[in-house]
């Protein structure tokens, strides 16, 4: 970070010129078009890079310039601002910078933004920035800290909580994953005396009763800065918990996209077993890949009991769990036990209290026809050398069966929902590189519209002839496990050295995060490991916009129920972080594939360049595409033609709206006018800032962090 000049202030009247707005145009009761769109300006640090991540998980348009490219855009008056049909435009509604001046003493382009800023009134984010006067605060030597926050809490403000972190329920936890890594280095300070400084985010400075800005507002020279003096990376909860505020408070709420905290849990194999690992053969009796000849099945399968339990803490967490079903479990129960079933009969008893989703009849495997003569197993092939396929009248079989089966117990089913068993049909890779040419005429017999697929396999929403997939993330909770030290003897042998006992799979896979310096002990490791572990990935996903659904399998429910520590980490931890106005949103599978179907369409068109976005006073203009569902995020009250738009989630409304090709008019409330152009003033000369000399001792420091 360079250590510059403030720049200096220009009057009213110079910065109408050196914008090169009409003569006449700058007066108070003419509103200026903003065009809804961010100017982020990067230094290639993880910073900005946030930022930017944040902006486009939400939709919001952006542009990005990054400062370490040769024959970069230059940034001047004619980038920034012109005149359109007589009115002057603003083409950004925020600006998004590295630090507070990341420009050279004296730079053109710094002058550029202030006087823009000045008079559009347009805010700027200081993406990590040093604590020093220029940015509205002491020198963290004069009674203030620079150095980690690993570990640490800060605390939401009165001001913050009642302006863009309202959404908070008022702290905001540090992550301190390794303790051999900084991953969180800050600067704690207080206020230059006479600042117009408003703290958002605090933190105790270490040895004091006082705590120090980590976010807060400056307001000068006619500009507005929200200054950010911790370093962090997307990934991060940190972030993620104050990104909302962020783009809230530089947009002034009114933007395109939105963001919201999502959160499903499918349960696969209900009414069936799953087979139990065994420690002795590291290897689960019943799966094709378990040859040894003393492999004995041991099946795990839910009680009565189990589903009281699991209705109970529905109703406990205001949460519903998706069953995705496979009918056989039951049929062959009843008939083995002269048709006695009692779990069965308890899930139906219960159906009404869980959401259901058809996971096939048998789930038996419907790509390639296996041959499991071998380990891995790999496709059987015809006398041709052709791959032999599952045919498509059994995969429908598998489909309708099961449907049937439910209907006819009264489940609440969409039929146009399928997870397919260990998600059979699609590519697995490397022994089946495409799906089964058969799976997309049987889905289409069945209108089945949405497919779960494996997001560690297909991250990406796409199409199987007519129906639409939706990636899954697979917790790392074994289906194959009932109790907690089954669960870690397969994890010790999945990710330790063979050395220590382990597969190798580690060695042999160097990119594997989550190896194992040591084995788990298995009376203490799942609680003190693994739950934490899978918490905080499920509880990222949660916090990142992600609406992908997360699978576990009827056997985590069953005997010590290992999966409820896990989800209670997820959705305790999220209630102690957010207020009630931000709830978890829970969404049955097909809701989830629309949201991500919309999301896909909307980012194709804006990164086309097809969506204009532009606010005039209290009117927000919107040119789509024909059809294309649009999305924005705006204050509560806003309406279109009449009609309120969106729903309420995090202090403001946001949604989709459909656009007819036509342009979409959204009305704001009138507390949410926008400011008028900046009204001009006689020209006087304006002398340049001092340079303000920095005390001994105290540096600069960008520290980037470690990834997550």
């Amino acid at each position: 970070m360079k250590r510059t000049i403030r720049t200096a202030v220009l009057t009213a009247g110079a910065l109408i010129a050196a914008l090169g707005l009409p003569a006449g145009t700058a007066h108070a009761d003419t509103a200026p078009r903003v065009d809804l769109r961010v100017l982020v300006v990067s230094d290639g640090g993880p910073s900005t890079d946030a930022i930017a991540a944040e902006l486009g998980a939400a939709g919001t348009p952006f542009t990005r310039i990054d400062l370490t490219q040769a024959g970069r855009q230059t940034i001047d008056a004619g980038f920034l601002a012109d005149t359109v049909g007589g009115r002057p435009r603003a083409k950004f509604q925020a600006v998004v910078l590295p630090n507070d001046n990341p420009f050279p003493a004296g730079s053109a382009e710094m002058a550029a933004l202030a006087a823009y800023e000045q008079t559009y009134s347009v805010p700027q984010v200081d993406a990590y920035t040093y604590a020093r006067p220029e940015a509205g605060l002491q020198y963290p030597v004069y009674g203030g800290y620079s150095g980690s926050l690993d570990g640490a809490q800060a605390d939401v403000t009165a001001a913050g909580k009642a302006g863009p972190f309202g959404y908070l329920k008022g702290s905001v936890s540090f992550e301190d994953n390794d303790p051999a890594v900084g991953e969180s280095y800050a600067y704690l300070s207080q206020p230059v005396a006479g600042a117009d400084f408003t703290p958002y985010v605090e933190a105790a400075i270490p040895g004091q009763t006082t705590k120090g800005s980590l976010v807060g507002e400056y307001r000068h020279d006619g500009r507005r800065e929200l200054v950010v003096t911790f370093v962090y990376n997307q990934y991060q909860e940190q972030f993620r918990l104050l990104a909302r505020g962020i783009v809230e408070w530089m947009t002034g709420g009114v933007h395109l996209g939105a963001s919201r905290n999502y959160f499903a849990v499918h349960v696969d194999d209900v009414f069936a077993a799953d087979d139990r690992w065994n420690s002795d053969l590291n290897c689960t009796p019943g799966d094709v890949d378990c040859t040894d000849p003393n492999a004995t099945p041991d099946p795990i399968r839910m009680t009565p009991a189990d589903v009281d339990h699991a209705v109970a803490w529905e109703q406990s967490k205001n949460f519903t769990l998706d069953f995705a079903y496979n009918a056989v479990g039951t049929v062959d129960q009843r008939a083995e036990n002269n048709g006695v079933d009692l779990l069965a009969d308890r899930l139906i008893a219960q159906r009404a209290k869980f959401r259901w989703i058809n996971h096939t009849y048998t789930h038996t495997f419907l790509g390639c026809v296996q041959d499991t003569a071998v380990v891995p197993w790999k496709c059987a092939t015809n006398a041709n050398g052709s791959t032999q396929w599952v045919g498509r009248g059994e995969i429908s079989a598998e489909i309708s069966n099961n449907r049937i089966w439910g209907q006819g117990v009264g489940l609440p089913l969409q039929n146009d929902e399928l997870v397919t068993g260990e998600h059979s049909g699609m590519r697995v890779l490397p022994q089946q590189p495409d799906d089964n040419p058969n799976l997309a005429p049987a889905l289409a017999d069945n209108g089945v519209a949405w497919l779960g697929s494996d997001n560690s396999r297909e991250p990406v929403q796409r199409a199987v002839g007519q129906a639409t997939t939706v990636p899954r993330y697979p917790m790392n909770v074994f289906y194959n496990a009932g109790k907690a030290a089954e669960q870690v003897d397969e994890y010790n042998w999945i990710y330790t050295s063979r050395a220590q006992g382990g597969s190798g799979v580690c060695e042999d896979n160097p990119a594997t995060t989550t190896c194992l310096s040591a084995p788990l002990s298995t009376t203490t490791g799942y609680a003190d490991h693994i739950v934490p572990l899978e918490t905080r990935i499920a509880l990222g996903h949660v916090l990142s916009n992600d609406p992908r659904p997360h699978f576990i399998h009827q056997s985590n429910l069953a005997e010590e129920r290992i999966a409820y520590p896990v989800l209670d980490g997820v959705l305790d931890g999220y209630q102690d972080l957010f207020a009630i106005s931000t709830p978890v949103v829970n969404l049955r599978m097909k809701d989830i594939g629309t949201e991500l179907k919309r999301r896909a369409a909307w980012n194709t068109a804006v990164q086309a360049g097809q969506i204009t976005a532009y606010r005039i006073g209290t009117a927000v203009t919107v040119n789509a595409p024909s059809g294309l569902q649009v999305t924005a995020t705006l204050p509560t009250g806003t309406t279109r033609n009449g009609t309120a738009f969106g729903t309420a989630y995090a202090g403001a409304v946001s949604g989709w709206t459909a656009s007819t090709g036509t342009a979409i008019t959204l009305t704001l409330p009138a507390s949410a006018a926008a400011p008028a152009l900046a009204p001009a003033k006689t020209a006087r000369t304006t002398a340049p800032a001092p340079r303000t000399r920095v005390p001994a001792g105290a540096r600069e420091h960008v520290h980037a962090t470690a990834d997550n």
